[in-house]
């Protein structure tokens, strides 16, 4: 039986002949098929190495971000097989798709076809056990084995001293530690009610170095000041919404300021999640700032037992990576 022009396709991708794929896809072949076990074109010129390869099937529309049933793509292939060039082929694709994505994004909100990220959530019921903080649909939006990373946030933004933000309490992890090192001031942004209400019966409204901005981010912004140290992390928002947020650091973060923020996208993929690291440092650069990334492994902390009764395991990979974001001009 004749093979069709797409499994033709795969073979070619398999060898890295660039011109057997030229000739398929000039000739109507779909670089978008799937095979029968789930692999794309382009994942098999990832597998193997063919960078050439994977640039003429990115070109002619084939998906960068295509996941195999086992939720693998074309660029943890090219990770797993330690093939850098071709990495680097479809890291680009993936953060030059998500740019035009964003700026599409960005006129659709422009238009009015967009609301405001995080409004569902602040609208939603949430419940407060010992090791974790759940919305109604029982997803996570903080969990106790987040502390650890926390903890290394709160001594990246303190370490100047003087005045720090956090944008998001949720169980209160990284304001506690915050709090260990003594800031001048310590002001905390807080959008949902009963998170707030939590806050104060739990006395963060009495500590003397501690001011509690009830309200969106977006909406209390000219209540707040310059910080030393800057910390964001939101529910119910996405990568547009911190991106929207970066556009205020020049004014939120002082000279010789770090700023950080959780940084879990794509948090269940690790190629996507490389791409949205150097998606974010990418605009941050624009900004005028440096972002370091260290690496804090967290397997150990991530047993089937943290999960239980939630709905979905929002951080999957052994290692997170932590932003440290400074002005340019302080690290050069």
């Amino acid at each position: 039986m004749a093979k069709s022009a797409e499994e033709q396709l795969c073979e070619a991708a398999v060898e890295g002949d660039c011109a057997k794929i030229g000739d398929l896809l000039s000739a109507g072949a779909d670089p978008t098929y799937f095979d029968a076990s789930g692999m794309t074109p382009l994942m098999y010129a990832a597998r193997h190495g063919h960078a050439d390869s994977a640039r003429l099937l990115l070109s002619a529309g084939a998906p960068w971000n295509a996941l195999s049933p086992s939720n693998i793509s074309a660029g943890d292939l090219a990770m797993e097989h330690a093939h850098q060039e071709a990495f680097d082929v479809l890291l680009n694709a993936g953060i030059q798709a998500e740019l035009v994505l964003g700026t599409i994004a960005r006129v659709a909100e422009r238009n009015g076809e967009k609301e405001g990220g995080g409004l569902n959530y602040l609208e939603d019921r949430v419940s407060f056990s010992e090791d974790k903080l759940m919305d109604s649909e029982s997803k996570a939006v903080m969990m106790e084995w987040e502390r650890p990373l926390m903890e290394a946030h709160a001594r990246a933004v303190c370490g100047g001293g003087g005045k720090v933000l956090n944008v998001g309490f949720g169980m209160g992890l990284v304001d506690e530690a915050i709090q260990r090192y003594g800031p001048v001031e310590h002001t905390i942004v807080e959008a949902h009610p009963e998170v707030y209400e939590r806050m104060l019966r739990s006395g963060w409204g009495k500590k003397e170095n501690v001011k509690i901005v009830f309200g969106r981010w977006q909406d209390v912004l000219p209540q707040l000041e310059s910080y030393d140290g800057v910390f964001f992390d939101t529910y119910g928002e996405y990568y547009e919404d911190l991106r929207q947020f970066h556009q205020h650091l020049p004014r939120l973060l002082k000279p010789g300021g770090v700023y950080s923020y959780f940084n879990g996208l794509c948090g269940d993929n690790a190629f996507f999640h490389v791409v949205y690291c150097q998606l974010v440092a990418l605009e941050l650069g624009n900004l005028g700032y440096s972002t370091q990334f260290i690496p804090l492994p967290v397997k150990d902390c991530l047993t089937e037992e943290v999960w239980e009764g939630v709905k979905r395991k929002y951080w999957q990979l052994d290692t997170y990576y932590l932003p440290v974001c400074q002005p340019l001009s302080d690290s050069e």
